[in-house]
């Protein structure tokens, strides 16, 4: 990865479950521009549903390639903070991941290997040689993220971990068969649509349908192809197969939830 000067600090993308009430969002960027206010940070979500690390490993897996090379992405939800769970930084081929070591990240390296991976041990980084036992966002990831983002190299962070000792998150895999793909869901947005964990690779160009909820579900293009109620199946943004109901909330209506399975069959 090229060094960066000083005055061209890496971009720093935020994720966290704090929400927008309380001050902790905002605490985490005063930290980041203590070190280096000329380092830009775009918010790519405080709403993640609290302690729901799989929603945030979603969201930051679906978020990263979007992103410039050099990004460093900061991620918090963090049930375990102030137990024994390390914190750590991971490089990998765009960027760098600092966060609790409890699969957040674990969407992201499946896609994209890490390259290098530290537990955050250098307390000369940390915003205070005693971080709070609840607030590791302030105290340790935040004032880490600003150090990379401002060139402090890796290594300087902390102890070598091997990169296959990070936590995995136990998600349900998806399996291709002979008529279709079985999987799970993974992700409920905003909107109540009900994203899968199988890569919609597996149903372009074909015929298709998803049976689900006791449902045989068609394969659309777009939410509009069904009227207004309906239910559709279709490749969402994300690149992932989902469920949905036209202008409503098809998580509440099918009363379907994250690990629930799903079956795509080929017409």
């Amino acid at each position: 990865m090229t060094d960066k000067q000083v005055n061209q600090p890496s971009l720093i993308a935020l994720l966290t479950d704090f929400g927008d009430r309380d001050i902790y969002a905002g605490v985490m960027k005063g930290v980041v521009a203590q070190i280096n206010p000329h380092i830009r940070v775009i918010d790519l979500t405080h709403q993640i549903s609290a302690q729901n690390i799989a929603a945030a490993r979603f969201c930051l897996m679906s978020a990263y390639p979007y992103f410039p090379q050099g990004t460093v992405y900061v991620a918090v939800v963090d049930p375990g903070v102030g137990s024994k769970r390390r914190a750590i930084a991971v490089e990998f081929a765009q960027g760098f991941l600092v966060g609790p070591d409890n699969g957040i990240f674990s969407g992201v390296l499946a896609q994209t290997p890490a390259i290098n991976t530290i537990e955050l041990t250098n307390p000369h980084y940390w915003h205070t040689p005693e971080p709070s036992k609840t607030f590791h966002g302030r105290d340790i990831f935040a004032p880490v993220g600003a150090h990379l983002a401002t060139s402090v190299p890796l290594k300087k962070l902390g102890q070598k971990i091997d990169a296959a000792t990070l936590v995995k998150l136990d998600i349900q895999e998806y399996h291709p068969t002979h008529s279709g793909v079985t999987g799970c869901i993974q992700y409920i947005d905003h909107f109540g649509n009900l994203v899968s964990n199988i890569p919609g690779k597996y149903v372009q160009g074909k015929n298709w349908c998803v049976q689900a909820s006791g449902l045989t579900i068609p394969g659309c293009a777009t939410y509009g192809d069904v009227d207004v109620g309906e239910v559709a199946a279709l490749i969402g943004s994300h690149g992932w197969v989902e469920i949905a109901i036209n202008s409503r909330n098809a998580a509440s209506h099918l009363q379907m939830n994250c690990q629930d399975s799903l079956q795509i069959l080929f017409l």
